[in-house]
């Protein structure tokens, strides 16, 4: 029994190894945000997610299956809900089920019967849920789940289950064969199934009985009882382990349809409370990673709008054909909340969920990057710009050609000149390797030098600043200014007379 909600042939490894920059990554994008509003509380869906939405598919099939049973989720969310509920109440009710004689073959087989019994019960309510409910249900994965749940949990198959487990709750004793071997001591010991052959009280009592020899242990025999234990165990070890891998098997279902599920259940929750605020989200189109393809409307920094609780500015581009995307403009104008709602949205492509905008197309990338600056720290053994440096070799060893690097006022520690140089050398060599690049700087000199080039793979967006110093938080289209605009921040805060 396979889940099969995360791929379409494999099942999703929760143990898999993050990415070596996963931390920059969570800091930059602010991924915690997200995360958190994706598991409301519940710590299993917010492990589940994370690990998601970090590790980004890399091919169009497998999002686009994604994508398609989270619409099933998003329509159905309280079905959804309940099949996690009852893999997690599955999961829970057999940490409860403890034994003393879990080393011995006798204490396993218990154990394992009073777990199949609880198994059984979450079984039979998944089936009824698949029964009533698969007709609503139009992925392909949710599709494939009812139809084997509908198909191996058939009413005789329970009621074969119930029969064997109350049979090995040995009520009547156990029925085990042996045979002498050398020395006359015991071999082959098999535990046997007991007659079915229904007789009234009347022929039990009066019935002919086979041969036999019965021997009873004396009541004052300490050591017969335990060594009758020990012949019953040897009888009943290949069934006990065969119950236990039936358990395992069970609950290793269980367990990876809580996973699965935990992540669009994560989805759903995200959803719910965008549609609240009052946000568009779309299912976004993937193309394969050799394509140039960056079109959005609407776009905007779902961090942004599940902190402040609001709805936020968004923005429209159509950057396709692009490999540069240089972004400049005024202070507080939106420039770092559009590079990160532009990670954000990547990577929610990626993992197979919608996308925060009212309409996002892109190319798959291998692997999402980011080169952030970073504030003062006293505990650095160098100065901000070998850190800066530092980091970017960090990412220069890892990034792949087709991947993402988004800079937001990176090399700036230094001066102009040393800046720009050193920044205009990085990002040249990156377009080479066929890197796209998204950077936000107030560096002139790096992005006038890049405009100058009429360069066909490169777009120039500018934050908008209204006449009277006031911020859209819109990006334009536009020359890079050698102007910040810093002196309005300056007259808001200390006034126009100071």
């Amino acid at each position: 029994m396979k889940a099969f909600l995360m791929y379409r042939d494999q099942d999703f490894d929760v143990q898999r190894k993050l990415p070596w920059h996963e931390q920059a990554l969570t800091q930059d994008l602010e991924l915690t945000t997200l995360i958190d509003a994706m598991a409301r509380g519940d710590k299993f869906v917010w492990d589940v997610a994370c690990k998601a939405v970090v590790l980004s598919l890399d091919d169009v099939d497998t999002i686009l299956y994604r994508q398609d049973i989270l619409k099933d989720c998003v329509k159905n969310a309280a079905i959804v809900r309940d099949l996690y509920a009852i893999a997690v109440e599955a999961i829970e009710s057999e940490r409860k089920v403890w034994s003393f004689l879990r080393d011995f073959p006798h204490g396993i087989l218990q154990r394992s019967v009073e777990v199949l019994e609880l198994f059984v019960e979450r079984l039979k309510k998944l089936k009824a849920i698949a029964d009533e409910h698969a007709q609503e249900f139009a992925s392909a994965g949710f599709t494939a789940l009812f139809a084997m749940l509908t198909a191996e949990l058939e009413e005789e198959y329970f009621a074969r289950v119930k029969n064997h487990l109350r049979e090995l709750r040995f009520r009547g004793g156990a029925l085990i064969s042996a045979e002498l071997g050398k020395g006359n001591k015991g071999t082959d010991y098999r535990l046997r199934k007991r007659p079915e052959k229904k007789q009234t009280w009347l022929e039990r009592i009066f019935a002919r009985k086979p041969p036999a020899y019965t021997y009873y242990i004396p009541d004052r025999d300490e050591s017969g009882p335990r060594y009758l234990a020990e012949l019953q165990d040897r009888g009943i070890n290949l069934v006990a382990n065969a119950l236990a891998q039936s358990t395992a098997h069970i609950l290793s279902f269980f367990t990876m349809l809580r996973t699965e599920l935990a992540f669009y259940v994560g989805c759903v929750n995200l959803h719910e409370q965008l549609a609240q605020l009052g946000e568009p989200t779309c299912f976004p189109a993937p193309v394969a990673p050799g394509e140039r393809r960056h079109s959005y409307r609407g776009l905007y920094d779902v961090c942004l709008a599940l902190s402040m609780k609001q709805k936020v500015v968004g923005n429209d581009e159509d950057a396709d054909r692009r490999d540069l995307v240089m972004i400049t403009g005024a202070n507080q104008g939106g420039k770092s909340t559009f590079l990160r709602g532009i990670g954000l949205a990547q990577l929610m492509m990626q993992c197979g969920m919608f996308a925060p905008a009212e309409a996002f197309c892109a190319n798959i990338c291998e692997g999402v990057f980011t080169h952030y600056k970073r504030e003062e720290d006293t505990t650095m053994q160098s100065g901000k710009f070998d850190e800066e440096l530092s980091r970017m070799s960090a990412i220069v060893e890892h990034i792949k050609p087709n991947a993402m690097l988004l800079f937001n006022e990176s090399f700036a520690a230094t001066n102009e000149r040393e800046g720009s140089e050193i920044g205009r050398q990085i990002v040249s060599a990156l377009l080479e390797k066929r890197i796209k690049v998204f950077y936000v700087t107030h560096l002139y000199e790096l992005a006038h030098g890049f405009y100058d080039k009429k360069m066909e793979n490169a777009v120039f967006l500018r934050a908008e600043r209204q006449a009277d110093g006031g911020r859209t938080f819109k990006l334009i289209e536009g020359e890079p200014l050698q102007t910040s605009y810093g002196e309005d921040l300056y007259k808001a805060i200390f006034g126009t007379d100071s």
